[in-house]
């Protein structure tokens, strides 16, 4: 088995983790309330960003690629927040199953 190698000096972004959990509105729906669960520091890497233009109006995507210290809370569906980023987890997983490492596939959310 091949252990890829992760330099854990290049986590130098701060982040703050955050969950999510759903609040009915008392008319059948619900909100979303955001409550901090952490603060890690990781490593992004900006993957792609794409432009669409359709309905009249530009849809902006942009993806990053986030390595952080494993985390057994960690899942998709949570998101990271740097300042005023947002990025929502889409993928978590453990490049060579050692649970040393994470790398998430994030999108910035908010453009």
């Amino acid at each position: 088995m091949r252990t890829e190698f992760i330099d854990p000096g290049s986590f130098r972004h701060e982040l703050v983790l955050e969950t999510v959990s759903t609040i009915p509105d008392g008319a059948g729906g619900y909100t979303e309330a955001w409550a901090e669960a952490g603060t890690i520091f990781a490593r992004i890497e900006p993957l792609a960003a794409k432009s669409r233009y359709g309905a009249d109006q530009t849809l902006e995507k942009v993806t990053h690629r986030v390595t952080l210290r494993y985390r057994e809370d960690l899942r998709s569906g949570m998101r990271l927040r740097k300042l005023g980023r947002l990025f929502d987890i889409v993928t978590v997983h453990d490049p060579d199953e050692t649970a040393r490492y994470l790398v998430c596939t994030v999108t910035e959310a908010g453009l």
